[in-house]
């Protein structure tokens, strides 16, 4: 699979302005044989705009979405973007992330479960379930974002879902570079699939941004990173890869959950 990932400040606030730059990068994309676009955490609407938030949220098939299902068609490429979700029965929206196939079908829509700091939690609501891994050509795809990836527990909900590729919108600050660091690729090992992590970039209504985007293989190599700026990666990721490492950390197969009960009540 030919993976790209989106690193970009955006357009707080402005979704028209979002939309005519992911057009743009559409075409980039669609132009080097990339099959797949991830976009970070909020993309869409923009994170560090807590006043304008349930201003901006639209519902999963609203005009965005529409929008985007048009140029995934267009373009013939898959996108994967986050967005603030408008609650049906009006009260606080949520923090997801769809994915959009090539065709313009909606594959996947998540609900941000493990909303971080005061600011979420007083601006979204908590999804109540993991989303089930789902299949994009001959790939199986995980779908969290930001925060839930520091939990091991939703990560291995997507491996044990069969999950090749975990696929990651963030909005990450500068504090938390061991997220991408070591975090991110502890998760690609201990569950033995692909991590691509999207992040924001520059400055946001004065909140920074770490940059930092990567993916990560099942080895925990990373296979593409980003520094500070805005910019494009471009990866071709290999099934094979993973295949080939199973038997060097067989950690799915060696699981006892009878005995990790305790972990999981409250």
């Amino acid at each position: 699979m030919q993976l790209a990932i989106w690193q970009t400040q955006g357009f707080p606030a402005d979704p028209a302005a979002n939309l005519a730059a992911l057009e743009r990068q559409l075409a980039s994309v669609a132009g080097v044989g990339g099959e797949l676009l991830l976009c970070p955490e909020l993309w869409l609407c923009g994170y560090q705009v807590p006043a304008q938030m349930a201003a901006l949220a639209e519902a999963a098939d609203g005009p965005a979405a529409r929008r985007i299902a048009e140029l995934a068609r267009q373009y013939g490429v898959a996108v994967c973007y986050g967005y603030a979700e408008r609650h049906a029965e009006g009260g606080k929206p949520y923090n997801s992330a769809q994915f959009i196939d090539a065709s313009g079908q909606r594959l996947a829509n998540y609900r941000k479960t493990h909303l971080f700091g005061a600011m979420e939690r007083e601006l979204f609501t908590p999804g109540e379930r993991l989303e089930t891994p789902f299949r994009f050509g001959d790939w199986t795809l995980g779908l969290l974002i930001c925060f839930d990836v520091e939990y091991p527990e939703a990560v291995r909900h997507q491996a044990l879902g069969g999950a090749d590729l975990l696929l990651i919108p963030t909005a990450l600050t500068p504090e938390y570079g061991a997220v991408p660091q070591l975090i991110v690729p502890a998760r690609a090992v201990e569950n033995q699939l692909f991590v691509a992590y999207c992040n924001h970039c520059g400055e946001e209504n004065g909140l920074a941004y770490l940059g930092g985007s990567r993916v990560v293989g099942p080895d925990g190599e990373a296979l593409a990173a980003a520094g500070a700026a805005e910019c494009l990666l471009l990866v071709r990721l290999d099934r094979a890869r993973r295949a080939a490492l199973a038997d060097c950390f067989p950690y799915l197969p060696g699981r006892r959950p009878q005995l990790y009960a305790a972990l999981v009540q409250g």
